[in-house]
């Protein structure tokens, strides 16, 4: 077997073991990629001026198409709660990470300062890139990660017998 060869299958078995992350990583990248589109138009159209407003506009779209993408596909195995239950979770585990979202944007902003007129627009919009889109969607992503595993899809058990009482029938008599 060719070096390549054992390569391809060693990731191949890694991605199976860790399936459940790899889906979740593909709809995270999908949702992504909806949050900046709905962010950019948003935000050099009719929300000008308040970058972190477009963001959080962007991230809750995203978030009702991750919704829908995870339950059916990343994390179809997964549940056991009613249909209601686990979206309000998912909706409230999701508005924390909506608030996450926006925190490093904020910092690099009104904290640190990178904005006009103090830094030039190409300065303002690269660090608006990199706190906004990538540190505070890591940031929510992980968080997301962590509660949706332990909240919202809990792993499903499997039905406990049910207890029967230890009944002497002699003394029952």
């Amino acid at each position: 077997m060719s070096v390549a060869r054992r390569v391809l299958v060693l990731v191949a078995g890694r991605l199976r073991e860790h399936r459940e992350l790899v889906k979740f990583l593909v709809v995270g990248g999908t949702c992504f990629v909806i949050t900046a589109v709905v962010n950019y138009v948003l935000k050099f159209t009719v929300l000008t001026g308040k970058p972190a407003t477009a963001l959080v506009i962007a991230t809750i779209v995203s978030t009702v198409v991750s919704y829908v993408l995870n339950r059916e596909w990343s994390f179809r195995a997964r549940g056991g709660r009613e249909r209601h239950h686990e979206a309000a979770l998912f909706f409230l585990i999701s508005a924390v990470g909506v608030a996450l979202n926006p925190l490093p944007l904020l910092v690099s902003r009104y904290v640190l300062g990178l904005r006009q007129p103090e830094v030039g627009l190409l300065v303002q919009e690269a660090a608006d890139f990199a706190a906004g889109m990538v540190l505070g969607t890591l940031l929510a992503t992980a968080f997301r990660w962590w509660a949706f595993r332990r909240w919202v899809f809990p792993e499903r058990t499997p039905a406990e017998p049910p207890v029967v009482p230890d009944v002497d029938l002699d003394e029952a008599a």
